[in-house]
């Protein structure tokens, strides 16, 4: 599958998220996304308590060390590119984390209305 273009949901070239620890569907630091991306891991969130737990609740566990699949687990003010239906989940459930939109995909707006993610939109890490 070729790549998505790494534009951002402003429409802007596509900043990274995270490299620590290093995060994407490529795990390039970036939320690229291409049509093997069946979640579409496209939104950049700040990960907060309140928002892995309700994940986990879920079924979704982002939290829990998984050293055979390179996975550290993660915790509160990590930066990952998380699925952008869950992220909307937790948006409608009131338990949605804040998001770098300079770093989310413009293909999270498939999913997820802009408004949604301005609302809970913060400033990128220098």
């Amino acid at each position: 599958m070729k790549m998505e273009p790494s534009v951002n949901v402003l429409g802007t070239p596509l900043m990274s998220c995270s490299h620590d620890p290093k995060t994407g569907w490529f795990r390039d630091g970036c939320c690229n996304t291409d049509g093997n991306d069946i979640g579409s891991h496209t939104v950049c969130a700040r990960v907060t308590r309140e928002f892995l737990e309700y994940l986990r609740g879920r079924g979704n566990d982002l939290m829990t060390s998984r050293p055979q699949l390179g996975f550290v687990g993660l915790k509160d003010g990590d930066q990952w590119c998380v699925c952008a239906a869950s992220w909307r989940q937790a948006y409608l459930a009131g338990k949605a984390c804040p998001v770098v939109l300079e770093s989310t995909h413009s293909k999270a707006l498939e999913i997820i209305r802009l408004e949604e993610l301005v609302e809970m939109a913060i400033a990128a890490e220098a």
